[in-house]
């Protein structure tokens, strides 16, 4: 049984309550990591607009948070420039500095195409997905202890290279994976690695029966994917496993998108 070095280490999951952050909150626990669960209160979209994929609410970030043992709740709007130095303090007085940072949070809307996007609508998406990941790699670098070497693990999807009806969430996660090779290589001689997953089609609730049925008949290996597919991923680049691996965008995707 491998030894991932992750017992009593401290991980930071944004978006940690829901669908695929949940599965990586669980995940982590269960390897002995003390989690901060990530959560944003709900504000209402403007008139016309959906929000999907968002950050779950406290409430579910809190309810995991216990489930879990020794994790905790954070809340923090990742649109808001002041979020990243907010959230770093309380898991540093909560748990203590930040050994792994999962940048899982998302924001996306519809419609989202061509014909119908609007300035406000690209902000919030790159607000979420690509600037707030890059100022909480800033703040983790800023504030690792003496010795310490943390790790980051960004989380794309693997159509951020054309995503036709996702605009602005599409284009912001290719930003998130320019990101991550930027990052890596300028963090290189510090031994901190940057890495990133992008997932394909993962049921968390918003597939029904049917499009269950669509995504098998694409996915080269047949199936829908889970929550734990991503999340094992995820755990093995945080791993000791994976301590030469840095800069790399692992699409776990059953073959989807290659």
């Amino acid at each position: 049984m491998a030894d991932t070095r992750l017992r009593g280490r401290v991980v930071l999951v944004t978006g940690g309550g829901g669908g695929i952050g949940a599965a990586i909150s669980r995940a982590f626990a269960a390897e002995g990591a003390r989690v901060a669960v990530h959560g944003v209160a709900e504000t209402p979209p403007p008139p016309g607009v959906t929000w999907e994929h968002v950050t779950p609410p406290p409430d579910r970030a809190e309810a995991l948070a216990a489930e879990l043992g020794d994790a905790i709740a954070v809340q923090a709007d990742l649109r808001e420039s002041g979020a990243p130095p907010r959230l770093f303090d309380e898991v540093e007085s909560r748990l203590g500095p930040v050994d792994v940072l999962v940048n899982n949070a998302a924001h996306c809307e519809s419609p989202d195409t061509i014909d119908t996007v609007t300035a406000p609508a690209l902000r919030r998406a790159y607000q979420v997905n690509a600037i707030a990941p890059a100022l909480l790699i800033a703040e983790l670098v800023r504030r690792r202890p003496a010795g310490g070497v943390p790790c980051v693990v960004n989380i794309s999807t693997d159509a951020a290279r054309a995503f036709p009806g996702q605009l602005g969430y599409g284009t912001s996660k290719a930003a998130l994976e320019a990101l991550t090779r930027a990052a890596a290589l300028d963090l290189a001689a510090t031994g901190i690695r940057v890495n990133a997953v992008a997932p394909g089609p993962v049921q968390t609730g918003w597939m029904d029966a049917a499009a269950e049925e669509r995504v098998r008949s694409i996915v080269p290996m047949g199936r829908v994917g889970e929550p734990a597919d991503v999340a094992d991923a995820v755990v093995f680049l945080a791993s000791h496993q994976a301590r030469w691996i840095t800069g790399q965008v692992l699409q776990v995707a059953g073959g989807h998108a290659l």
